[in-house]
This record gives structure tokens, sequence and C-alpha cells, in this order.
């Protein structure tokens, strides 16, 4: 067996003790067991050599499936100290706490109210302090305006989330590595009160680089609103920043109905296509794996400029993974390195395999892309390309083919018209996405110029908002199913099966 494959199998089965761990609680005491079987079959297959290399790759499957579980448990364990405190009453009333920590994130500023995730660094509680490292989410009004790493001290009463109206919220805020909550607390800034903790140098840094960065960002967004008329503007932002504040309600349920929602993600899919779509522009031009670093450079960059928040990572290196695959013609390789990334993403932080949504969906995604759409493309050579429409249908089908369980498992509806939607809009993104770029860049740099190039961005916007309303205003756009977990593991073993003799066959 080549020792890439007995690295994909290890990487599958940490995830897989991830996975069974997320749901099972796994005492010590069956860790303790399960490790001292997979040793002794690691030894006794030292002696037995007939069984040698079976025995020991078993025997290192089962450690890698433990050390899953393990990291699971230590990840969660790390991050349940401010859950001991919510809640919790004493006399009647609720426990005051004191948390001193810094601002993580862009705040959501909605009207009069804002909130915003808060990385609390220490815990009072009664004067006995703790040193915490955990998020938790403060609901408070949006004056002042509070900023991504400000240092404050928030005094009052956590509180576990609650699932509200069919939406699992809970889940919602675990993906985002939160546990609890605190709504309209008594906030000061950490100067005014006795704060003890000192940041170390990391979080100094990443404090200072995402300050510059989100400064670049609403410079940016400032920029395309100055340059493109609304809600065009509000649109280009959406799909090149992921900010969806300012458009339009209506809008945004003509993108659900139609399940072209992704577009206005910074999600694995989409920049998929940004980065296929560059690199088949590159490669007329030049050497292809000189057109597969500029590629690189350009999603890098990319991703800098939306924040780099821990969904445009994640949506940035399924990119990356695709574009290694078709830039250096690799498709086993890229096998290995989809496993690789998730498996690095998921020890970082656990929650993100059963529990973050769009990590799923992404990592589906790309799958499709890489091992579906080649398999379709070679039985459809007869099919003449016509402005990029058969290319943009068979890749929107080899993604949405791999997905679309799982969006109705989590959503449970199906849109009737999102292949045609998706075919309709989907080819003009890349030109979209460079002329909306390039429209803030140069009203940053020229105001006119900016305006200039917006008027081909309004064309383009016009249409594609056009298109998506159109089918979204339609009675039998989309209708609710439901299926069960069982019906969704049979759905994927049926695909599974059918990607397999396609590829077996080709």
């Amino acid at each position: 067996m080549h020792k890439s494959q007995i690295l994909f199998y290890l990487i599958v089965a940490f995830l897989v003790g991830v996975f069974v761990a997320s749901f099972l609680l796994i005492s010590q005491t069956w860790i303790l067991v399960f490790l001292i079987f997979a040793i002794g079959l690691i030894a006794v297959s030292g002696y037995r050599r007939a069984y040698s290399r079976r025995g020991l790759l078993a025997g290192a499957i089962l450690i890698a499936t433990v050390f899953g579980i393990i990291r699971f448990n230590s990840f969660n364990l790390d991050n349940s100290i401010l859950n001991q405190f919510a809640d919790v009453e004493v006399g009647g009333k609720g426990i005051q706490v004191i948390l001193n920590g810094y601002v993580d994130n862009e705040p959501d500023v909605n009207g009069l109210k804002s909130q915003f995730i808060f990385r609390v660094m220490e815990l009072v509680v009664s004067d006995k302090i703790f040193n915490v490292n955990e998020r938790t989410l403060i609901r408070t009004n949006s004056f002042p305006a509070r900023q991504f790493g400000d240092r404050l001290s928030i005094t009052g009463f956590l509180e576990m989330p609650q699932n509200f109206s069919g939406f699992d919220y809970i889940q919602y805020l675990k993906n985002k590595d939160v546990r609890t909550i605190m709504s309209f607390p008594k906030v000061n800034a950490a100067h005014d009160t006795l704060a003890y903790y000192e940041l170390e140098f990391f979080e100094r840094t990443k404090i200072s680089l995402y300050k510059k960065i989100f400064g670049l960002k609403d410079r940016f967004e400032l920029a395309v609103k100055k340059s493109i008329t609304e809600p065009y503007a509000a649109y280009i932002n959406g799909i090149l920043l992921g900010s969806r504040q300012d458009i339009p309600q209506s809008i945004k349920d003509a993108f659900n109905k139609t399940s072209t929602s992704h577009i206005l993600a910074i999600s694995g899919y989409n920049i998929t296509i940004i980065a296929e779509s560059l690199l088949a522009a590159l490669v007329l031009v030049m050497r292809r794996r000189r057109a597969f670093w500029i590629s690189v450079v350009v999603i890098l960059f990319f991703t800098i400029l939306t924040g780099a928040s821990a969904s445009v990572v994640r949506a940035a290196t399924m990119g990356l993974l695709l574009l290694f695959a078709n830039g250096y013609g690799r498709l086993y390789d890229a096998r290995n390195g989809i496993a690789l990334a998730a498996g690095l993403m998921v020890f970082f932080n656990p929650f993100v395999l059963v529990f973050d949504i769009g990590f799923q969906l992404s990592f589906l995604a790309v799958l499709g892309l890489i091992y579906f759409y080649p398999a379709m493309e070679m039985r459809a050579k007869k099919i003449p390309e016509v402005a990029g429409l058969k290319e943009s249908l068979l890749m929107t089908i080899s993604a949405q083919t791999l997905v679309f369980p799982l969006i109705i498992y989590y959503f449970h509806q199906v849109s009737l018209v999102s292949l045609l939607a998706n075919v309709l809009v989907l080819p003009l993104m890349p030109l979209t996405m460079l002329f909306g770029f390039l429209a803030g860049v140069g009203g940053m740099i020229f105001a006119p110029l900016g305006r200039a190039i917006g008027l081909l961005v309004l064309g383009l916007g016009t249409y594609q908002l056009e298109v998506i309303k159109w089918f979204g205003s339609l009675s039998f756009a989309a209708i609710n199913v439901s299926i069960k977990w069982f019906t969704l593991v049979g759905a994927y073993a049926i695909i599974i099966f059918v990607i397999w003799r396609l590829r077996r066959n080709k």
C-alpha cells in the first residue's frame, strides 16, 4: 500500500473519531480500553509476519480514531467554563460576573441594537479571578460603536441560548465557537476597570493585523457604494465581501427560493468557480504552473480583503485545493489534499465537522467538482460549448448533486428552478466579481474611475438580480420536503456508488 493511501486512511480515521465523539460521550475508561487493544494488535502483528502489515495498519487506524475522540473531548472541555455560570441562580437571583477581554469579530449593527462576539480572557466571579479563553455573544445598544480589538470589561448575567421558531440557534452559535450569551450588560473600556490579564504576543499581533484588514475592507465597501447604485452595490459587496446586511429582504428571499444563496456567501463553491475561471483565463497567456501560483496569490489577497474569518479561510482552502488538482493535474493528490485540509480544520476546531453546515456544504461541493465533474465532462464531449453554458451546467450539476441531500435535510426545502437559475447566472459571476473588485479599487483611488467601471457592473448585476428575482417569484419555485437521517445516509450511499461506477467505466 502506498504511503499516501495510509495517510488518507489515518486522517479519515481521525475524522471518524471526532464524528463519533460529537454524538456519544465516550469515557476515559473506554478510551483506555481502545488504546490497549490497538497497542496489543500492533504488538501481535510484529510477531505474526503474515498479518503484520494489516495488523499494523488496523492498529494505527484505531489509534487515529481514538486520537479524534480525545481531541474532541479536550476541545469540548476547554470551552465549557463560562457554561458553569450561565442560568445559575442563588437565592432567586442570577450570578453576576465580570468578563474582561476584547471584541473578536466585526459587530453586527441593526438599527439601535448591535451584537458582537467577545473573547473572554478573564472571568471574575465574587472577587475570584479565572483565566479563560472562550467566546461569548454580547447583545447591546449600537451606541457607542464597538470595533474589532476593543478591550472591554463587561458586567452582567450569562445565559444559555435557546432555539426558536424551528431554528437551531444553539447549533448556529456553536458553529462560531459560542455557547453562552449576555444581553444588555454594563460595558466599560478595560482601562477604566481592574483587569489583570495581559494579551500574549500572538493575540496582540492578531488584533493589530485584523484592525488594518477590517479598515481596508470598510474603505473598499464604501468605495463600492459610491461607485454603484443600490441595490447593486449591496449585491457586489455581498459576493465580494460576504456583507449581506444591506441587501433587501425580498432579494434574499429570491436567492433562497432559487438555491443561489451560495453566491452571496464566501463559500468553497463560490471561490472554486473564481479559481477555476481565473486559472482557465491565465493558461491562455502563460504556463499552467505559473498561472496556478498567480491564482493562489489572488485568492490569498481576496481572503485577506474579506477579513480572513474562519468561514472565508475554509472556503479559500477548498478553492486552493481544486486549483492544485487542476493546476498540477494530480487528482489522486487532490483526494489526500482535501482529507488533509479537512483534518487540519477539524483538529483546530472539532465542532466544525458536525455543527458547521457551511463546512459540510463547502466540502461536499468541492468533492463533487473534483470527482463527479470529470466523469460528466467526458460523457458530454459531443455536446457543443455555447458561451460557457455547458461547463457552467456541468459544474453546477456536479456540485449540487453532492450537496442536494444535505440541503433538504437541513433546510427542508427543494428549489425546482435552482439548476436553470444557476446556469443562467453563474457564467457571468467571474466578470461580475472582477469588475466589482475593480470598481471598488478604482473608487478608492479616484472616485470618477470607480463610477465609470461601476457602469459595467451595473449591467451585469441588473441581469443577474432580475433573473433571480423572476425565478424566485414563480409560485412553484420551491417546495417543502423533509427527510430523516437514514434517508440522508442512503442517498449518499447511492451517490457514492454512482460516482464509483462512472469513474470505473471512464
